[in-house]
Parts: C-alpha cells; structure tokens; sequence
C-alpha cells in the first residue's frame, strides 16, 4: 500500500495502541529486539530521514509504503532518543537488553560463591546498568563529567555493597539460597542505580508536555513518578530469569549433572536466562506507557502557577518520557 501524507498516520506514536497492555507488548518486543543491533549506522541514518521528512510533510521517495514507514519509525524509536533526537550508543539501546543481560546475569548466578566473583560479576552488572540508566533517561538535561562519575561511582558501589552484604548472610544455607542472592542483589541495587544515574531529573525536573506536545516546563514531581515506574519494570524483568534459572540449576546439581559435566554450567545458565529474558524484557517494559501522564493537579505548585500565567486554557494531564 503506497504511503499517503493524507491518511493520518501519527507517526510521533508507536503504531499498536498504547492504552493496552497487548499494544505496548507489540511495542516493546519490536524495540527490544536484538537483532535491531545489526543494522547498520546508514540504515538507521535513512529511517531517521524518513520520519523527520513525513513529520515535516515532505514528499516521500517513490514507491514507500506504510509498512517502510512504520518499520522505520520502529528502527528511529530502537536507537534514537525520543526527548534529544540523538543516537543512544549500542550497548545502551534496549535491544542490548537481552544478549547483554545473558552473559552477566549468567556470570552472577554461576559464580556467586567467592568474594572476588561477586565484585566482579555484581561491578559489571551494575556498569552496565548504569550505562543503560543514563542512555535511556527522561528529558534533556544534560550531566557535567563530575556528576556521572559520582553517580557512577554511588550506584556501583552501593549495589557491590549490597551484594557482599547478603552473601554473607547465606553462606550457611542451602546452595538454592545463595543463587538467589543475586536476585535480591540486583533488586537492591536497581532502587540504587537508576535514581542516581538520573539524578538531575529529581533535581531539576524532567520535561512535560500538554496534548499538542507543547513543552510546559520541567516537573520534579513526573520525574520521582517516571523514575519509580522504571524500577519497578526492571526488577520484574530481572524476575523470571533470576528465579528460574537458580531452579534448574539447582536441580541438575543435586541430579549430579553439574559434577558430571561441569562445563555446562555457564552455558546451561546464559540459555535459560536468554529463553526467559527475550519475553521478560518486553512484558516488564510494557507495564507502564513510554508515554506517560500525570493530572495537572499533581505537579508541584511553582510549576503550575508558571503555567497559568502562561496558558489561558489549562491541561488537565501533562505528559512526560518516563524513561526505560
């Protein structure tokens, strides 16, 4: 079907509903897929053309249809920011989610025993998470070289901590305790990383938007709520994959599996987490909209005062990035 300026596709929304969950799953499973890291810079630079050309109301290259329009929307929403138009860097984009998330998540539950493989495995994790955190932020303030680092520096530090922390409790329990550990580790450390490595939003705000996408200024208080969302949405996609796996890997340990064919153990680890993380991710990120929304009643009085001298007609909702 040929493309059309007429035929009133949004192209600023994604194109399954986002008022469902179903919608956002579709959503997410097509942004979160790893094979979207493949494609090549050019490829991405071209999609980035197309949107920003059917935005502008030009004419599209002959012979686009729909389906090449949504495709490179879901292309141009895979890899570049949606508040600062810039191109997140690859390990930081959602599709690294999985294929990332496999191999540390792996390392954390296979070597959780000794002091040093808990550093190390809990270190990265929380490196790579903080990178995720700062790529993936609301809104367009930007961080001085002073902030990241302690930002950095707080987060990992603070998850490592916990980590060392628990495993100390359960050095005396059952091996399926310990294997856990990581789990309530990385659920500790979530409620750690992502709010420092978003701190300036809580310090200064992040953007809102009314319906015609009319930035109002910038709300500490949609900040704290997008901020809370994407806490929960990670822990539970941690979920699944961290609780599972312990499972099985139990289980083949006390079958004597593991003593038999102790090479396996990594392996047999990266794919069940692999299996449960290419559903988790995008269930858990549906859970809230991209989007998101808060009553003009909720956001903090200076802000709304600055509004109303500006606005004769009032929103009733605002709208704000909430983040992944």
């Amino acid at each position: 079907m040929k493309c059309d300026q007429d035929i009133g596709i949004n192209i600023d929304e994604p194109r399954y509903d986002q008022e469902t969950y179903v919608g956002r799953a579709k959503h997410f499973f097509l942004i979160t897929n790893p094979l979207n890291l493949f494609v090549t810079g050019r490829t991405l630079e071209n999609a980035k053309c197309l949107v920003t050309r059917y935005r502008c109301k030009e004419p599209l290259p002959p012979g686009t249809t729909e389906d090449d329009l949504w495709r490179a929307k879901t292309l141009y929403d895979s890899a570049f920011h949606p508040d600062t138009g810039e191109k997140m860097n690859l390990i930081g984009r959602m599709s690294a989610q999985v294929p990332m998330n496999m191999i540390i998540t792996g390392g954390m539950i296979t070597f959780y025993r000794s002091t040093p493989a808990v550093v190390f495995w809990q270190w990265l994790n929380q490196s790579f998470n903080a990178l995720v955190n700062y790529t993936n932020r609301s809104g367009d303030i930007q961080q001085t070289n002073k902030q990241l680092i302690t930002s950095y520096v707080c987060a990992t530090g603070g998850a490592v901590g916990t980590a060392l922390g628990l495993n100390s409790l359960v050095k005396t329990m059952p091996p399926i305790i310990g294997r856990m550990v990581p789990l309530a580790a990385v659920a500790a450390a979530n409620c750690i990383n992502i709010p420092m490595m978003r701190a300036q939003e809580i310090r200064l705000g992040t953007p809102v938007y009314d319906e015609q996408n009319n930035k109002l200024g910038y709300s500490k208080v949609a900040a704290q709520s997008g901020i809370g969302q994407v806490i929960l949405s990670r822990i539970c996609m941690a979920l699944p994959g961290m609780v599972i796996t312990p499972l099985v890997m139990d289980y083949l340990e006390k079958r004597g599996t593991l003593c038999r064919y102790p090479w396996m153990t990594l392996p047999a680890s990266v794919g069940i987490l692999g299996l449960t993380l290419t559903f988790a991710t995008p269930l858990a990120c549906a859970f809230f909209k991209q989007k998101a929304s808060i009553p003009f009643k909720h956001l903090e009085p200076e802000l709304r005062e600055e509004i109303q001298k500006k606005y004769d007609v009032l929103p009733t909702t605002v709208f704000f990035n909430k983040g992944l």
